[in-house]
């Protein structure tokens, strides 16, 4: 099988300089002219002119670029057509039905949030590569970058209008897609195999590191678990999750011997690579816990170790408290609001009452389990600020209702999160044993919530082009439409 590859693998290589040497470049020209008509005013045009200029078309095309301040609610394919019958009727055939020969439009509306693109007959391109056009402005339009924006569209339109029939996506795809399903019959099963084996020890490797930890630290951990106060709030729960620890343990043994007996064929089958995550992540699970159990023994004791594991125990919101800044610079993440200013005296408050329980705790003032409340408590009023401030950032994002509900709905996944759902792994502290994942809004599930909220509501605003030029349009009926961004 190797060798019918390698020959294959030959054929393909072959034909691949076949294609690459019909798809030898044809000549390039600039656009014959420029026309910015930046009625927004949001256009660098000692940026924006020399780049367009240096941009290479197939054939000889004018490029006009227009900016309007619109609306959401605004059709900016009417909006063009407008424009140009009043300012620049050579925009239009002398028909008065489409647009010119020779001319490709690039429209922004920085405001409503649409880009249009729109060409004459011999210019034009199909709906969808119209759709690529705008969609390689849109990221930087979403930053505000409207000359990098438009530029990006315009370079994209001249590698799509009158493109060679073989420099076409059609052609290449259906070229590869020809030669390469040969090669995918014979390949494709040994690719998977082999990613599927890799992962596989991959996840025994993980799972051998874990169970390796927890059986060295196995009678030491028994020995903590005996001494934890089981008098005190915080131990008897911690206790609670011990009992079923040699049970658990004896189900990673027997899922580390299945794992292990697995030839080279076996760990390429998906069933096993399912057993191998079993078993890396009930290793891991008992790994976190055993370290658990020793804080919870060195802690609620006040054993010499106690600074140690009291560290531990703050290494999660100090983590939160640090990350606080960088979620707050983020773009979109409403750092002047009063949500933030509210997050930022929290956090400086947080640090001082830190070292202060440190403090207390060392001389004795206070006990374990009040210093653990403390942090609880923090740990809760800091998940109250960001529920707050992820509202701020709700409202300062979604356009509308719609939004702000999607928005919202991807925010509560995140604050959930998979582990919890999963059920496989939780925060190794003391805290994060006692109570459910979902229980601290931490900074990392704001931001991981805030990011896919973003992505979901951008992906909504850009799904749909229009293609009608309005009540106004009359019978024109040129190549061109619009979306938003």
């Amino acid at each position: 099988m190797g060798s019918v590859v390698s020959r294959i693998a030959a054929m393909m290589l072959a034909v691949a300089a076949l294609l690459l040497g019909l798809a030898a470049p044809g000549a390039a020209v600039a656009p014959v002219a420029v026309v910015v008509e930046d009625t927004a005013g949001v256009l660098d045009q000692k940026t924006l002119l020399p780049a367009v200029e240096r941009i290479q078309f197939y054939e000889p095309t004018k490029v006009a670029v227009f900016t309007y301040n619109g609306t959401a609610e605004d059709n900016l394919n009417e909006e063009v057509l407008k424009f140009a019958r009043s300012r620049h009727p050579e925009w239009i055939s002398a028909d008065g039905q489409k647009w010119a020969d020779g001319l490709f439009i690039f429209a922004l509306d920085p405001v409503g949030r649409h880009v249009g693109t729109y060409m004459g007959e011999d210019r034009k391109v199909s709906l969808e590569q119209r759709s690529d056009i705008q969609d390689a402005s849109k990221e930087l339009f979403r930053d505000a970058q409207w000359t990098d924006g438009t530029v990006a569209g315009i370079r994209r339109a001249a590698e799509l209008i009158n493109q060679p029939w073989y420099r076409s996506a059609a052609f290449l795809i259906t070229a590869w897609v020809s030669f390469g399903l040969v090669v995918l019959a014979a390949a494709a099963w040994l690719v998977v195999r082999a990613v599927t084996r890799a992962a596989c020890r991959k996840q025994i490797e993980r799972g051998d590191r874990s169970y390796s930890n927890v059986s060295m630290d196995l009678d030491v951990t028994e020995l903590n678990a005996a001494t934890i106060p089981e008098e005190s709030r915080y131990g008897s729960q911690v206790l609670e999750k011990h009992r079923t620890f040699l049970s658990r343990y004896a189900a990673a043994t027997e899922l580390s011997n299945q794992v292990h007996a697995l030839g080279k064929r076996s760990l390429s089958s998906r069933k096993n690579l399912r057993l191998a995550r079993q078993f890396a992540d009930s290793a891991a699970e008992l790994d976190a816990l055993d370290d658990v159990i020793a804080d919870s023994n060195a802690l609620l004791n006040r054993a010499a170790t106690w600074p140690t594991a009291w560290d531990r125990q703050l290494a999660p919101f100090r983590k939160d408290l640090a990350g606080l800044e960088q979620l707050l610079a983020k773009r979109h993440g409403q750092g002047d609001s009063a949500t933030a200013t509210a997050l930022r005296s929290f956090r400086d408050g947080s640090l001082r009452e830190i070292e202060q329980w440190t403090a207390e705790l060392a001389d004795g003032r206070i006990t374990p389990e009040k210093a653990l409340d403390r942090l609880y408590e923090a740990r809760t009023r800091l998940s109250g600020l960001l529920e707050n401030h992820a509202e701020t950032v709700i409202q300062g994002f979604a356009r509308n209702e719609r939004e702000a509900r999607l928005m919202r709905e991807q925010m509560d996944t995140a604050h959930e999160g998979l582990d919890h759902r999963r059920g496989r792994t939780y925060e190794p502290s003391i805290l994060g044993t006692v109570y459910p994942s979902y229980q601290f809004f931490t900074v990392a599930t704001f931001s991981s919530g805030f990011n896919t909220g973003v992505s979901s509501v951008n992906s909504a605003r850009g799904g749909g082009s229009t293609t009608g030029y309005g009540s106004s349009g009359g019978s024109f009926s040129g190549s061109g439409s619009s979306s938003g961004f």
